[in-house]
């Protein structure tokens, strides 16, 4: 009944009332609203003149905009996809890719490049982001007259090359002769607020420059339904199991851990992290109080909440590492001339940073009479820790395993731990509760289950390995599965021995070395690696895909250098070419690192 109106008004003739019914059970919303632009236009502009037909002014083409994110955690991802979701809302022909997964070869065919980068380690990109470094750092990249661009960077300030590849990407952009959108921010630890701010800039001036026939008030983005549970909505998770899983001989503490995530909604893969939102020691706290003499029934203001001192400095505030931030404003407050002179000597500043806590510098640098207001400003948020996890959901249902090695140590004669770690180890008996969340990492995949995986995790890196191998138990995957495995003593060290033990009778584990650095010479896993080279190379031309987790500062780089060594010996390649094939296996992503 419906087309009988507007034929019977004579407004449209049958035959152009089922065009027109046709066209319309075909389009989208956003090319519907394009149609009643162009005709509006077609009306506002004389349709016809002299019996000549015109056409509705053409508008330009829309910028293309590409948002490039590198992250190691997962908080650059997640950053590029709010930025994404925001632009679809404002009507921005965006998409988001992975720098692991960008075709170089396009950078040359962009409008616009917005780039979420994260710094890893001493100023180093994400591993999944090195392939594009290299590349875009090389003679090969492309200038970029025309092409506008903006940087948001994020990093840590306890670090001395503070957000280097977000300022190493900025650099080579501009110098690639690309337009700078925006300024780049460097964000520390607690990134939402400089981020938002940044965000907001950006599309502001994107959406000015964007095309008006479709308004940006009404266009629908594509949406993500986030998780119930996330990095700023925690669920509490119930300690199932806390036991020390080396013998009691052993010259470390390892433990395994168990939480119940019934009830939660949360899913995770193998490769995955759990964030836990942990809470400072009692014993830091009252020693931070006792150098300040301040009170802990003071009220102060973090963010928009009002809460006492004390249980500002016990769950919202960084209160054991110092960071520049503390520093700078700290020398503000006890005028120490020491302190100031830190600013510039940055070389200076990092060592004095590694060897003083907050509270170190606090007791060193007395300010009398100072107020609880002006502390808390000096100090960072308390931020989340991520763990590898050690199990599969497909294998253990609703838990999740952790293996943790609490970090002790002495430091001006007091002991000094690991916020986290020694939170789990000391204070997380069976029944206790933490906050927890699910931080994934697709960088960290397992791949088809016929393909064949090579795993390097020596000491607490087995741990994603172990729920590698309980996934390929479940699946029943066909292919093989090598792991090299590292730690002091093979009688008190070797860890998860039953396990991997059982899955080598099995035969899920076609393979298993070990090294125990501390049973007579010293061997460690890149020279098991060495010792079966030749088995090694030809796991890797058959397809294999190999894994390295643990230790960045030495374990991580001496095995890369072991894999190079490899290919160099029984591959008959020269140093370059065998460096090549390492990082082709890189951007083929059958190369993952999980490095901390």
């Amino acid at each position: 009944m419906t087309a009988e109106i507007p034929v019977r008004d004579g407004v449209l003739s049958i035959d152009q009332w089922q065009l027109l019914d046709r066209l319309a059970a075909t389009i989208s919303a956003q090319q519907a609203r394009w149609i009643s632009g162009y005709f509006a236009g077609l009306d506002h502009g004389l349709s016809r003149i002299g019996g000549i037909t015109l056409t509705a002014p053409q508008a330009p083409p829309a910028r293309s905009l590409t948002i490039l994110t590198g992250s190691e955690t997962g908080n650059s991802r997640a950053l590029a996809a709010a930025l994404l979701d925001e632009a679809a809302g404002r009507g921005l022909n965006a998409r988001k890719l992975d720098l692991a997964d960008y075709k170089q070869r396009e950078l040359k065919d962009e409008d616009d490049l917005l780039f979420v980068v994260s710094t890893h380690g001493e100023g180093d990109p994400p591993a999944s982001a090195l392939g594009f470094f290299e590349w875009i750092e090389g003679p090969r990249a492309p200038r970029l007259e025309g092409k506008r661009f903006a940087v948001l960077a994020l990093g840590d300030s306890t670090y001395e090359k503070f957000c280097e590849a977000g300022r190493r990407i900025d650099a080579r952009l501009e110098a690639l002769g690309a337009d700078r959108l925006a300024d780049r921010i460097d964000c520390d630890v607690d990134y939402d607020e400089p981020a938002a701010s940044w965000r907001t800039t950006v599309l502001d001036l994107l959406a000015t420059d964007a095309p008006s026939t479709v308004p940006a008030s009404v266009a629908t983005p594509l949406r993500v339904v986030a998780p119930v549970h996330d990095r700023r909505n925690p669920f509490t998770a119930t300690v199932v199991e806390n036991i020390p899983i080396v013998g009691r001989h052993s010259t470390k503490e390892s433990r395994h851990v168990e939480l119940d995530l019934g009830g939660s909604g949360l899913a995770y893969q193998p490769g995955d992290a759990l964030g836990i939102l942990p809470t400072n020691n009692p014993h830091a706290v009252e020693a931070l109080l006792a150098a300040t003499g301040l009170s802990a029934n003071d009220e102060v203001a973090v963010k928009d909440t009002t809460l006492t001192l004390g249980d500002a400095l016990a769950h919202r505030l960084e209160i054991v590492a110092a960071t520049p931030r503390f520093l700078d404003q700290w020398s503000e407050l006890s005028d120490a001339s020491e302190l100031r002179a830190l600013k510039t000597a940055l070389a200076d500043r990092a060592a004095f940073l590694r060897d003083h806590h907050v509270v170190d510098i606090v007791e060193r640098f007395p300010v009398p009479g100072i107020d609880a207001a002006s502390l808390v400003a000096s100090l960072r948020p308390l931020q989340p820790r991520l763990y590898s996890l050690a199990s599969s959901q497909a294998f253990v249902g609703d838990e999740a395993h952790l293996l943790v090695a609490p970090v002790r140590y002495e430091l001006y004669g007091s002991p000094r731990g690991g916020v986290a770690s020694t939170q789990i180890a000391d204070r997380l008996p069976l029944g206790e509760t933490v906050p927890v969340y699910i931080q994934e990492n697709p960088n960290f995949r397992l791949p088809a289950d016929d393909v064949p995986v090579v795993m390097v995790g020596p000491g607490t890196g087995v741990a994603p390995f172990r729920a590698f191998l309980q996934e390929r138990e479940v699946r029943e995957a066909k292919g093989r599965n090598w792991l090299f495995f590292g730690e002091r003593n093979f009688r008190s060290d070797f860890l998860y021995q039953l396990e991997l033990q059982k899955w080598l009778a099995d035969r899920l584990l076609s393979q298993l070395d070990v090294a125990f650095s501390r049973d007579g010479e010293k061997t460690y896993v890149q020279h098991r690696m060495a010792e079966r080279s030749r088995d090694l190379y030809s796991w890797l031309e058959e397809g294999a895909h190999l894994y390295v987790c643990g230790d960045s500062a030495a374990m991580a780089p001496d095995v890369n250098e072991a894999l190079i060594a490899i290919v160099e010996r029984e591959g008959g390649k020269g140093r370059e070419a065998a460096e090549d094939y390492v990082r082709t296996l890189a951007a083929d992503r059958r190369y993952q690192r999980d490095v901390y």
